[in-house]
């Protein structure tokens, strides 16, 4: 799976890195964070000092909300007031007290920013309650995951459906990417092209595709009784959601691995709807792939903004699959002895229960959905063309469009989280308007701010494993 969305992510990096110049807000904070601290000169400097003051919020932060001592701060305070009866902290209607999301926010822009914060007030407080209304959402249980549950189904459509019209709209691009594959076999001299000589070649996007896409079709059919068409249609599937997943982590920094999963278990809940176990194996392919194309990318576009040689980041990265196998599945045996353990008070895997939960819904089909899941489907499907249509048709209203994948990527996520990233695409917007002197620091203390904070969580996190805290 990780070499599949390795691969996968070649010619999305042209697309998405080379020409449309997506933010991808984790890869500017990586290349920030290196130019300060390699960087010379009093402006590199000055750079420096802000990347450390921000590394320093962060840490501070974290430290008092998750490590607890001396004076421990909450994880996040809800907004006042109720809603049908339920506070509205339940509704996930409250401020995260955490700066990765604001820093990251200050890194995306104010388009996807306002987009997000609109596409999370429409969902949570306007249909979230609705859908409680009619049942599609249980009263006696709101929170996350049960609004999730509902809004998963019009936000994945939203963000496939528009994702997939923009990457038809560039077109000609592609054309012109895939059409070098027919020249594979002819001698050519890198010599002529001297992108070409640091760009990853056709020829590998080609077989490592075929070979990676054709070891995942083996492993289903040998050891999940998956039939060999399905392998080939799930593994077809993945690169389109791997897509839609790349685009909106350039643009919001979340990689929705589990919206695309949930597309893929509803094309294998109407096409086979009683094999459960091939409904869940073939989202995992998708996630899968995604999660390792979206990761590519993101140093990729590091590797962009600092010159770096973008075939020698694929080898890196190719082989750091394999040092990673080294330590992940002997670390997870060790872990966890007995698969029977997950889903017990030990090892919840909340995200696992949810995808089983959808694979037993769609046992028996799409209609098995709640009538309003299957309404917001179609809904979301069609709101994403028509966001995606009226940026290109009237190019001069694009700015007041909203950004489908920001509006989209808001109904998988929690209010608080959108609502963080929008205050930090304000503060941002706001320091551009108004201080030109400080404006070149923004992408600085924002990477300071998601690398204090990451480290220290990390910092908490092995303290507490050790009983220290």
């Amino acid at each position: 799976l990780a070499t599949l969305g390795v691969f996968m992510a070649v010619p999305m990096k042209r697309q998405m890195i080379n020409i449309e110049q997506l933010k991808f807000p984790s890869g500017i904070a990586a290349a920030a964070t290196l130019q300060s601290l390699h960087g010379k000169g009093a402006g590199a400097a000055r750079k420096a000092k802000s990347l450390a003051v921000g590394g320093a919020i962060g840490a501070v932060i974290t430290w008092f909300r998750d490590g607890g001592r001396p004076f421990a701060i909450p994880a996040s305070i809800p907004f006042p007031g109720k809603l049908m009866g339920v506070p509205l902290g339940s509704w996930t209607l409250a401020f995260d007290m955490s700066t990765i999301m604001v820093a990251s926010g200050a890194i995306i822009g104010w388009k996807v920013g306002w987009s997000m914060l609109l596409g999370a007030t429409i969902n949570y407080v306007f249909l979230a309650p609705w859908m409680a209304q009619l049942g599609a959402i249980d009263i006696n249980k709101i929170g996350y995951r049960s609004i999730v549950s509902w809004s998963t189904w019009p936000g994945s459509a939203l963000l496939v459906t528009s994702a997939l019209l923009t990457f038809a709209f560039s077109w000609r691009t592609i054309a012109r990417s895939f059409g070098s594959l027919g020249n594979l076999f002819k001698k050519r001299s890198f010599e002529e092209d001297a992108i070409a000589r640091i760009e990853v070649p056709d020829s590998w996007f080609l077989l490592g595709t075929i070979l990676s896409g054709l070891g995942c079709i083996v492993i289903l059919y040998l050891f999940f009784g998956t039939s060999i068409w399905m392998g080939i249609l799930s593994v077809v599937l993945t690169f389109f959601l791997s897509l839609v997943s790349s685009r909106a982590t350039g643009e919001s920094d979340i990689t929705p691995m589990g919206a695309m999963g949930k597309i893929t278990q509803l094309t294998f809940g109407i096409i086979a709807p009683t094999n459960i176990v091939t409904n869940l194996m073939t989202a995992s392919v998708t996630a899968g792939a995604a999660s390792s194309s979206a990761d590519l990318l993101t140093d990729l576009k590091s590797g962009y903004i600092l010159g770096a040689n973008p075939r020698k980041q694929f080898i890196a990265q190719f082989l750091g699959i394999f040092a990673g196998l080294i330590v992940v599945i002997p670390a997870f045996y060790q872990l966890v002895p007995d698969a029977s353990v997950l889903g017990s008070e030990k090892w919840p895997a909340p995200s696992a229960q949810v995808w089983a939960a959808v694979a037993r819904l769609l046992a028996n089909g799409l209609h098995s959905l709640h009538p309003a899941a299957q309404s917001g489907l179609w809904i979301g499907g069609i709101v994403g063309i028509l966001f995606a249509l009226l940026g290109k048709i009237f190019p001069k209203l694009e700015p007041y469009i909203p950004s489908p994948t920001g509006f989209g990527i808001a109904f998988v996520i929690p209010f608080f989280n959108s609502f963080s990233l929008f205050l930090g695409a304000l503060i941002a917007l706001i320091i551009e308007k108004r201080s030109a002197r400080m404006a070149p620091f923004i992408i600085p203390v924002s990477s300071g701010l998601i690398a204090g904070e990451s480290l220290m969580g990390i910092a908490v996190a092995l303290l507490q494993a050790g009983k220290w805290i």
